[in-house]
């Protein structure tokens, strides 16, 4: 019994599954089993007519197919080339056990590209499942990236069969090449970036606190919420904020190339981290992913090691509200359904904008507020303090004046969170700072006398909670970093507790 790799999606992951055949004696038939989808039992006429298109007999025998593991769902028409193959080749005296092949099979025998193949074959190369692989020839330049895995492309159906029938002799079509953006390297790790500022800081006049916590939000991945006037450049300030964001490992760029394929997006392969900003009317389903019978991914799984923006905060659903506090805090979301139980990534940087009342006018110096207290308070009431508490970042925009004018660009803030990120790997650091486990906080914020008198005085003063400690500290650690200092001294934590909410 002959046998050849594929693979399907389960949640965000990819599972191994074994193709088996068994062609017998009897009345002549084909059968597929093993829980598979319409697409799958689909291909016994695709496949039929691409072996009679090329000239291949197809066998009068009891044909049965197995796709095993048997319990998992199977779906997807990337197993038809599979399916052909062990036809053909069931009496070959080589053995498959090593080789995966992707392909959809067209009527005349061509291979075509499948758009999950990127996600399957990512995922089991992360899981050092896969060396070898049959794949659609249109696929090659994208699956390229994928690092440590052989790629045989092929066009029909004929020259897969040549491949599996000489193995020895055939050589790859192309092997995994790397990206083509600057990079430095730290130890044995590069981090990609793009110097392209789409949207400037240049263009956010004044607001020079604003663009200072920003700057801080950006090196260290710290959670930021602007509260605001409307119109005071909250929104601005967001956009710009991915252009400055620390650069990327390969991992991480194929990781949003994922995700992006997950999407139906072309991935671009690009260290740029992804920006996702749902409407405030969105439902939980669509933020967090679900469906009834397979969970999908939503819009925290999209924003993984990016950023995601919520404009209008408190117009966002309680629901919706309540149930991010747990990826904000977690840095992952499950999903549970009666048929699939699922987790995904959900480490992103989270910024929330707000107006400081529901007419936008009680910080402004020109216009009146219409709003009583009873409006305000109520507005206020629906973030709660577990919310508010994961926040590391809080800033009250200033109001916009005639006098401000442009200061940093993002080309500059750039440079610095790059320098930044730089120090912070040196000093032997993996996560970012404001992902820092609170094991390690210790051995990463060590601060001098001056700053743990300050801290201590503080804890005192504001009733800080441990959370809001330790979120301190790693704010007060970012600031440090954008000073090159080795230590958190007095006023990197002064100016840390100077974005505390209040």
């Amino acid at each position: 019994m002959k046998k050849i790799k594929c693979a399907t999606t389960e949640g965000f992951d990819a599972k191994l599954v074994e193709v088996e055949a068994t062609l017998t004696k009897g009345l002549p038939s084909f059968s597929i089993v093993g829980m598979v989808s319409t697409a799958i039992s689909e291909a016994k006429e695709r496949v039929k007519s691409a072996l009679l298109s090329n000239e291949f007999s197809f066998p009068p025998k009891r044909i049965t197919l197995n796709l095993s593991p048997s319990e998992l769902s199977k779906s997807g028409s990337h197993f038809d080339l599979s399916i052909a193959l062990l036809i053909l080749l069931n009496d070959a005296k080589e053995d498959f056990d090593d080789w995966f092949v992707f392909g959809e099979l067209g009527l005349s025998g061509d291979v075509k590209e499948n758009i999950q193949l990127y996600p399957l074959i990512l995922s089991l190369a992360n899981q050092g499942l896969i060396k070898k692989v049959i794949v659609p020839q249109e696929s090659l330049e994208k699956l390229s990236k994928i690092p440590d895995v052989a790629f045989y492309g092929v066009s029909t159906l004929k020259e897969a069969v040549a491949i599996l029938s000489d193995q020895e002799s055939v050589e790859p079509s192309i092997c995994s090449r790397s990206i083509e953006y600057p990079f430095y390297e730290i130890g044995n790790s590069k981090y990609y970036y793009v110097k392209e500022y789409v949207e400037d800081f240049i263009d956010v006049k004044g607001q020079e606190i604003a663009k200072r916590a920003a700057l801080i939000a950006a090196a260290g991945m710290h959670n930021l919420l602007l509260e605001g006037s409307p119109g005071c450049g909250k929104s601005m300030i967001a956009a710009r904020l991915r252009y400055i964001l620390p650069p990327m490992q390969m991992a991480e760029i194929l990781e949003l190339a994922k995700l992006q394929v997950l999407e139906l997006k072309e991935p671009d392969f690009k260290p740029h981290r992804p920006f996702k900003n749902p409407h405030h009317s969105s439902t939980l389903a669509s933020v967090f992913g679900g469906g009834s019978h397979k969970a999908r991914i939503g819009e925290v799984g999209l924003a993984h090691s990016g950023i995601l923006f919520f404009d209008e905060l408190p117009y966002f659903s309680k629901s919706v509200l309540e149930a991010l506090r747990e990826p904000m805090q977690d840095n992952k979301i499950r999903i549970s359904r009666v048929n699939s139980k699922i987790e995904y990534p959900a480490d992103f940087l989270f910024i929330g904008a707000m107006n400081p009342c529901p007419c936008g006018n009680l910080l402004d110096e020109n216009k009146e507020c219409r709003c009583n207290e009873l409006e305000i308070q109520k507005y206020k009431n629906r973030l709660s303090e577990p919310f508010l508490d994961r926040i590391d970042l809080c800033v009250v925009m200033q109001s916009v004046g005639v006098d401000d004018k442009p200061s940093y660009s993002s080309k500059e803030m750039h440079k610095k969170v790059v320098a930044a990120h730089i120090f912070a790997k040196k000093r032997g650091q993996k996560s970012f700072n404001a992902k820092i486990a609170d094991a390690e906080i210790e051995q990463y914020c060590s601060m001098n006398e001056s700053a743990v008198e300050v801290l201590h005085m503080a804890i005192e003063r504001f009733r800080l909670s441990f959370r809001s400690i330790k979120k301190v500290q790693k704010v007060a650690r970012t600031i440090a970093d954008l000073d090159s200092s080795q230590e958190i001294k007095k006023e990197h934590l002064l100016e840390a507790l100077s974005y505390r909410r209040r």
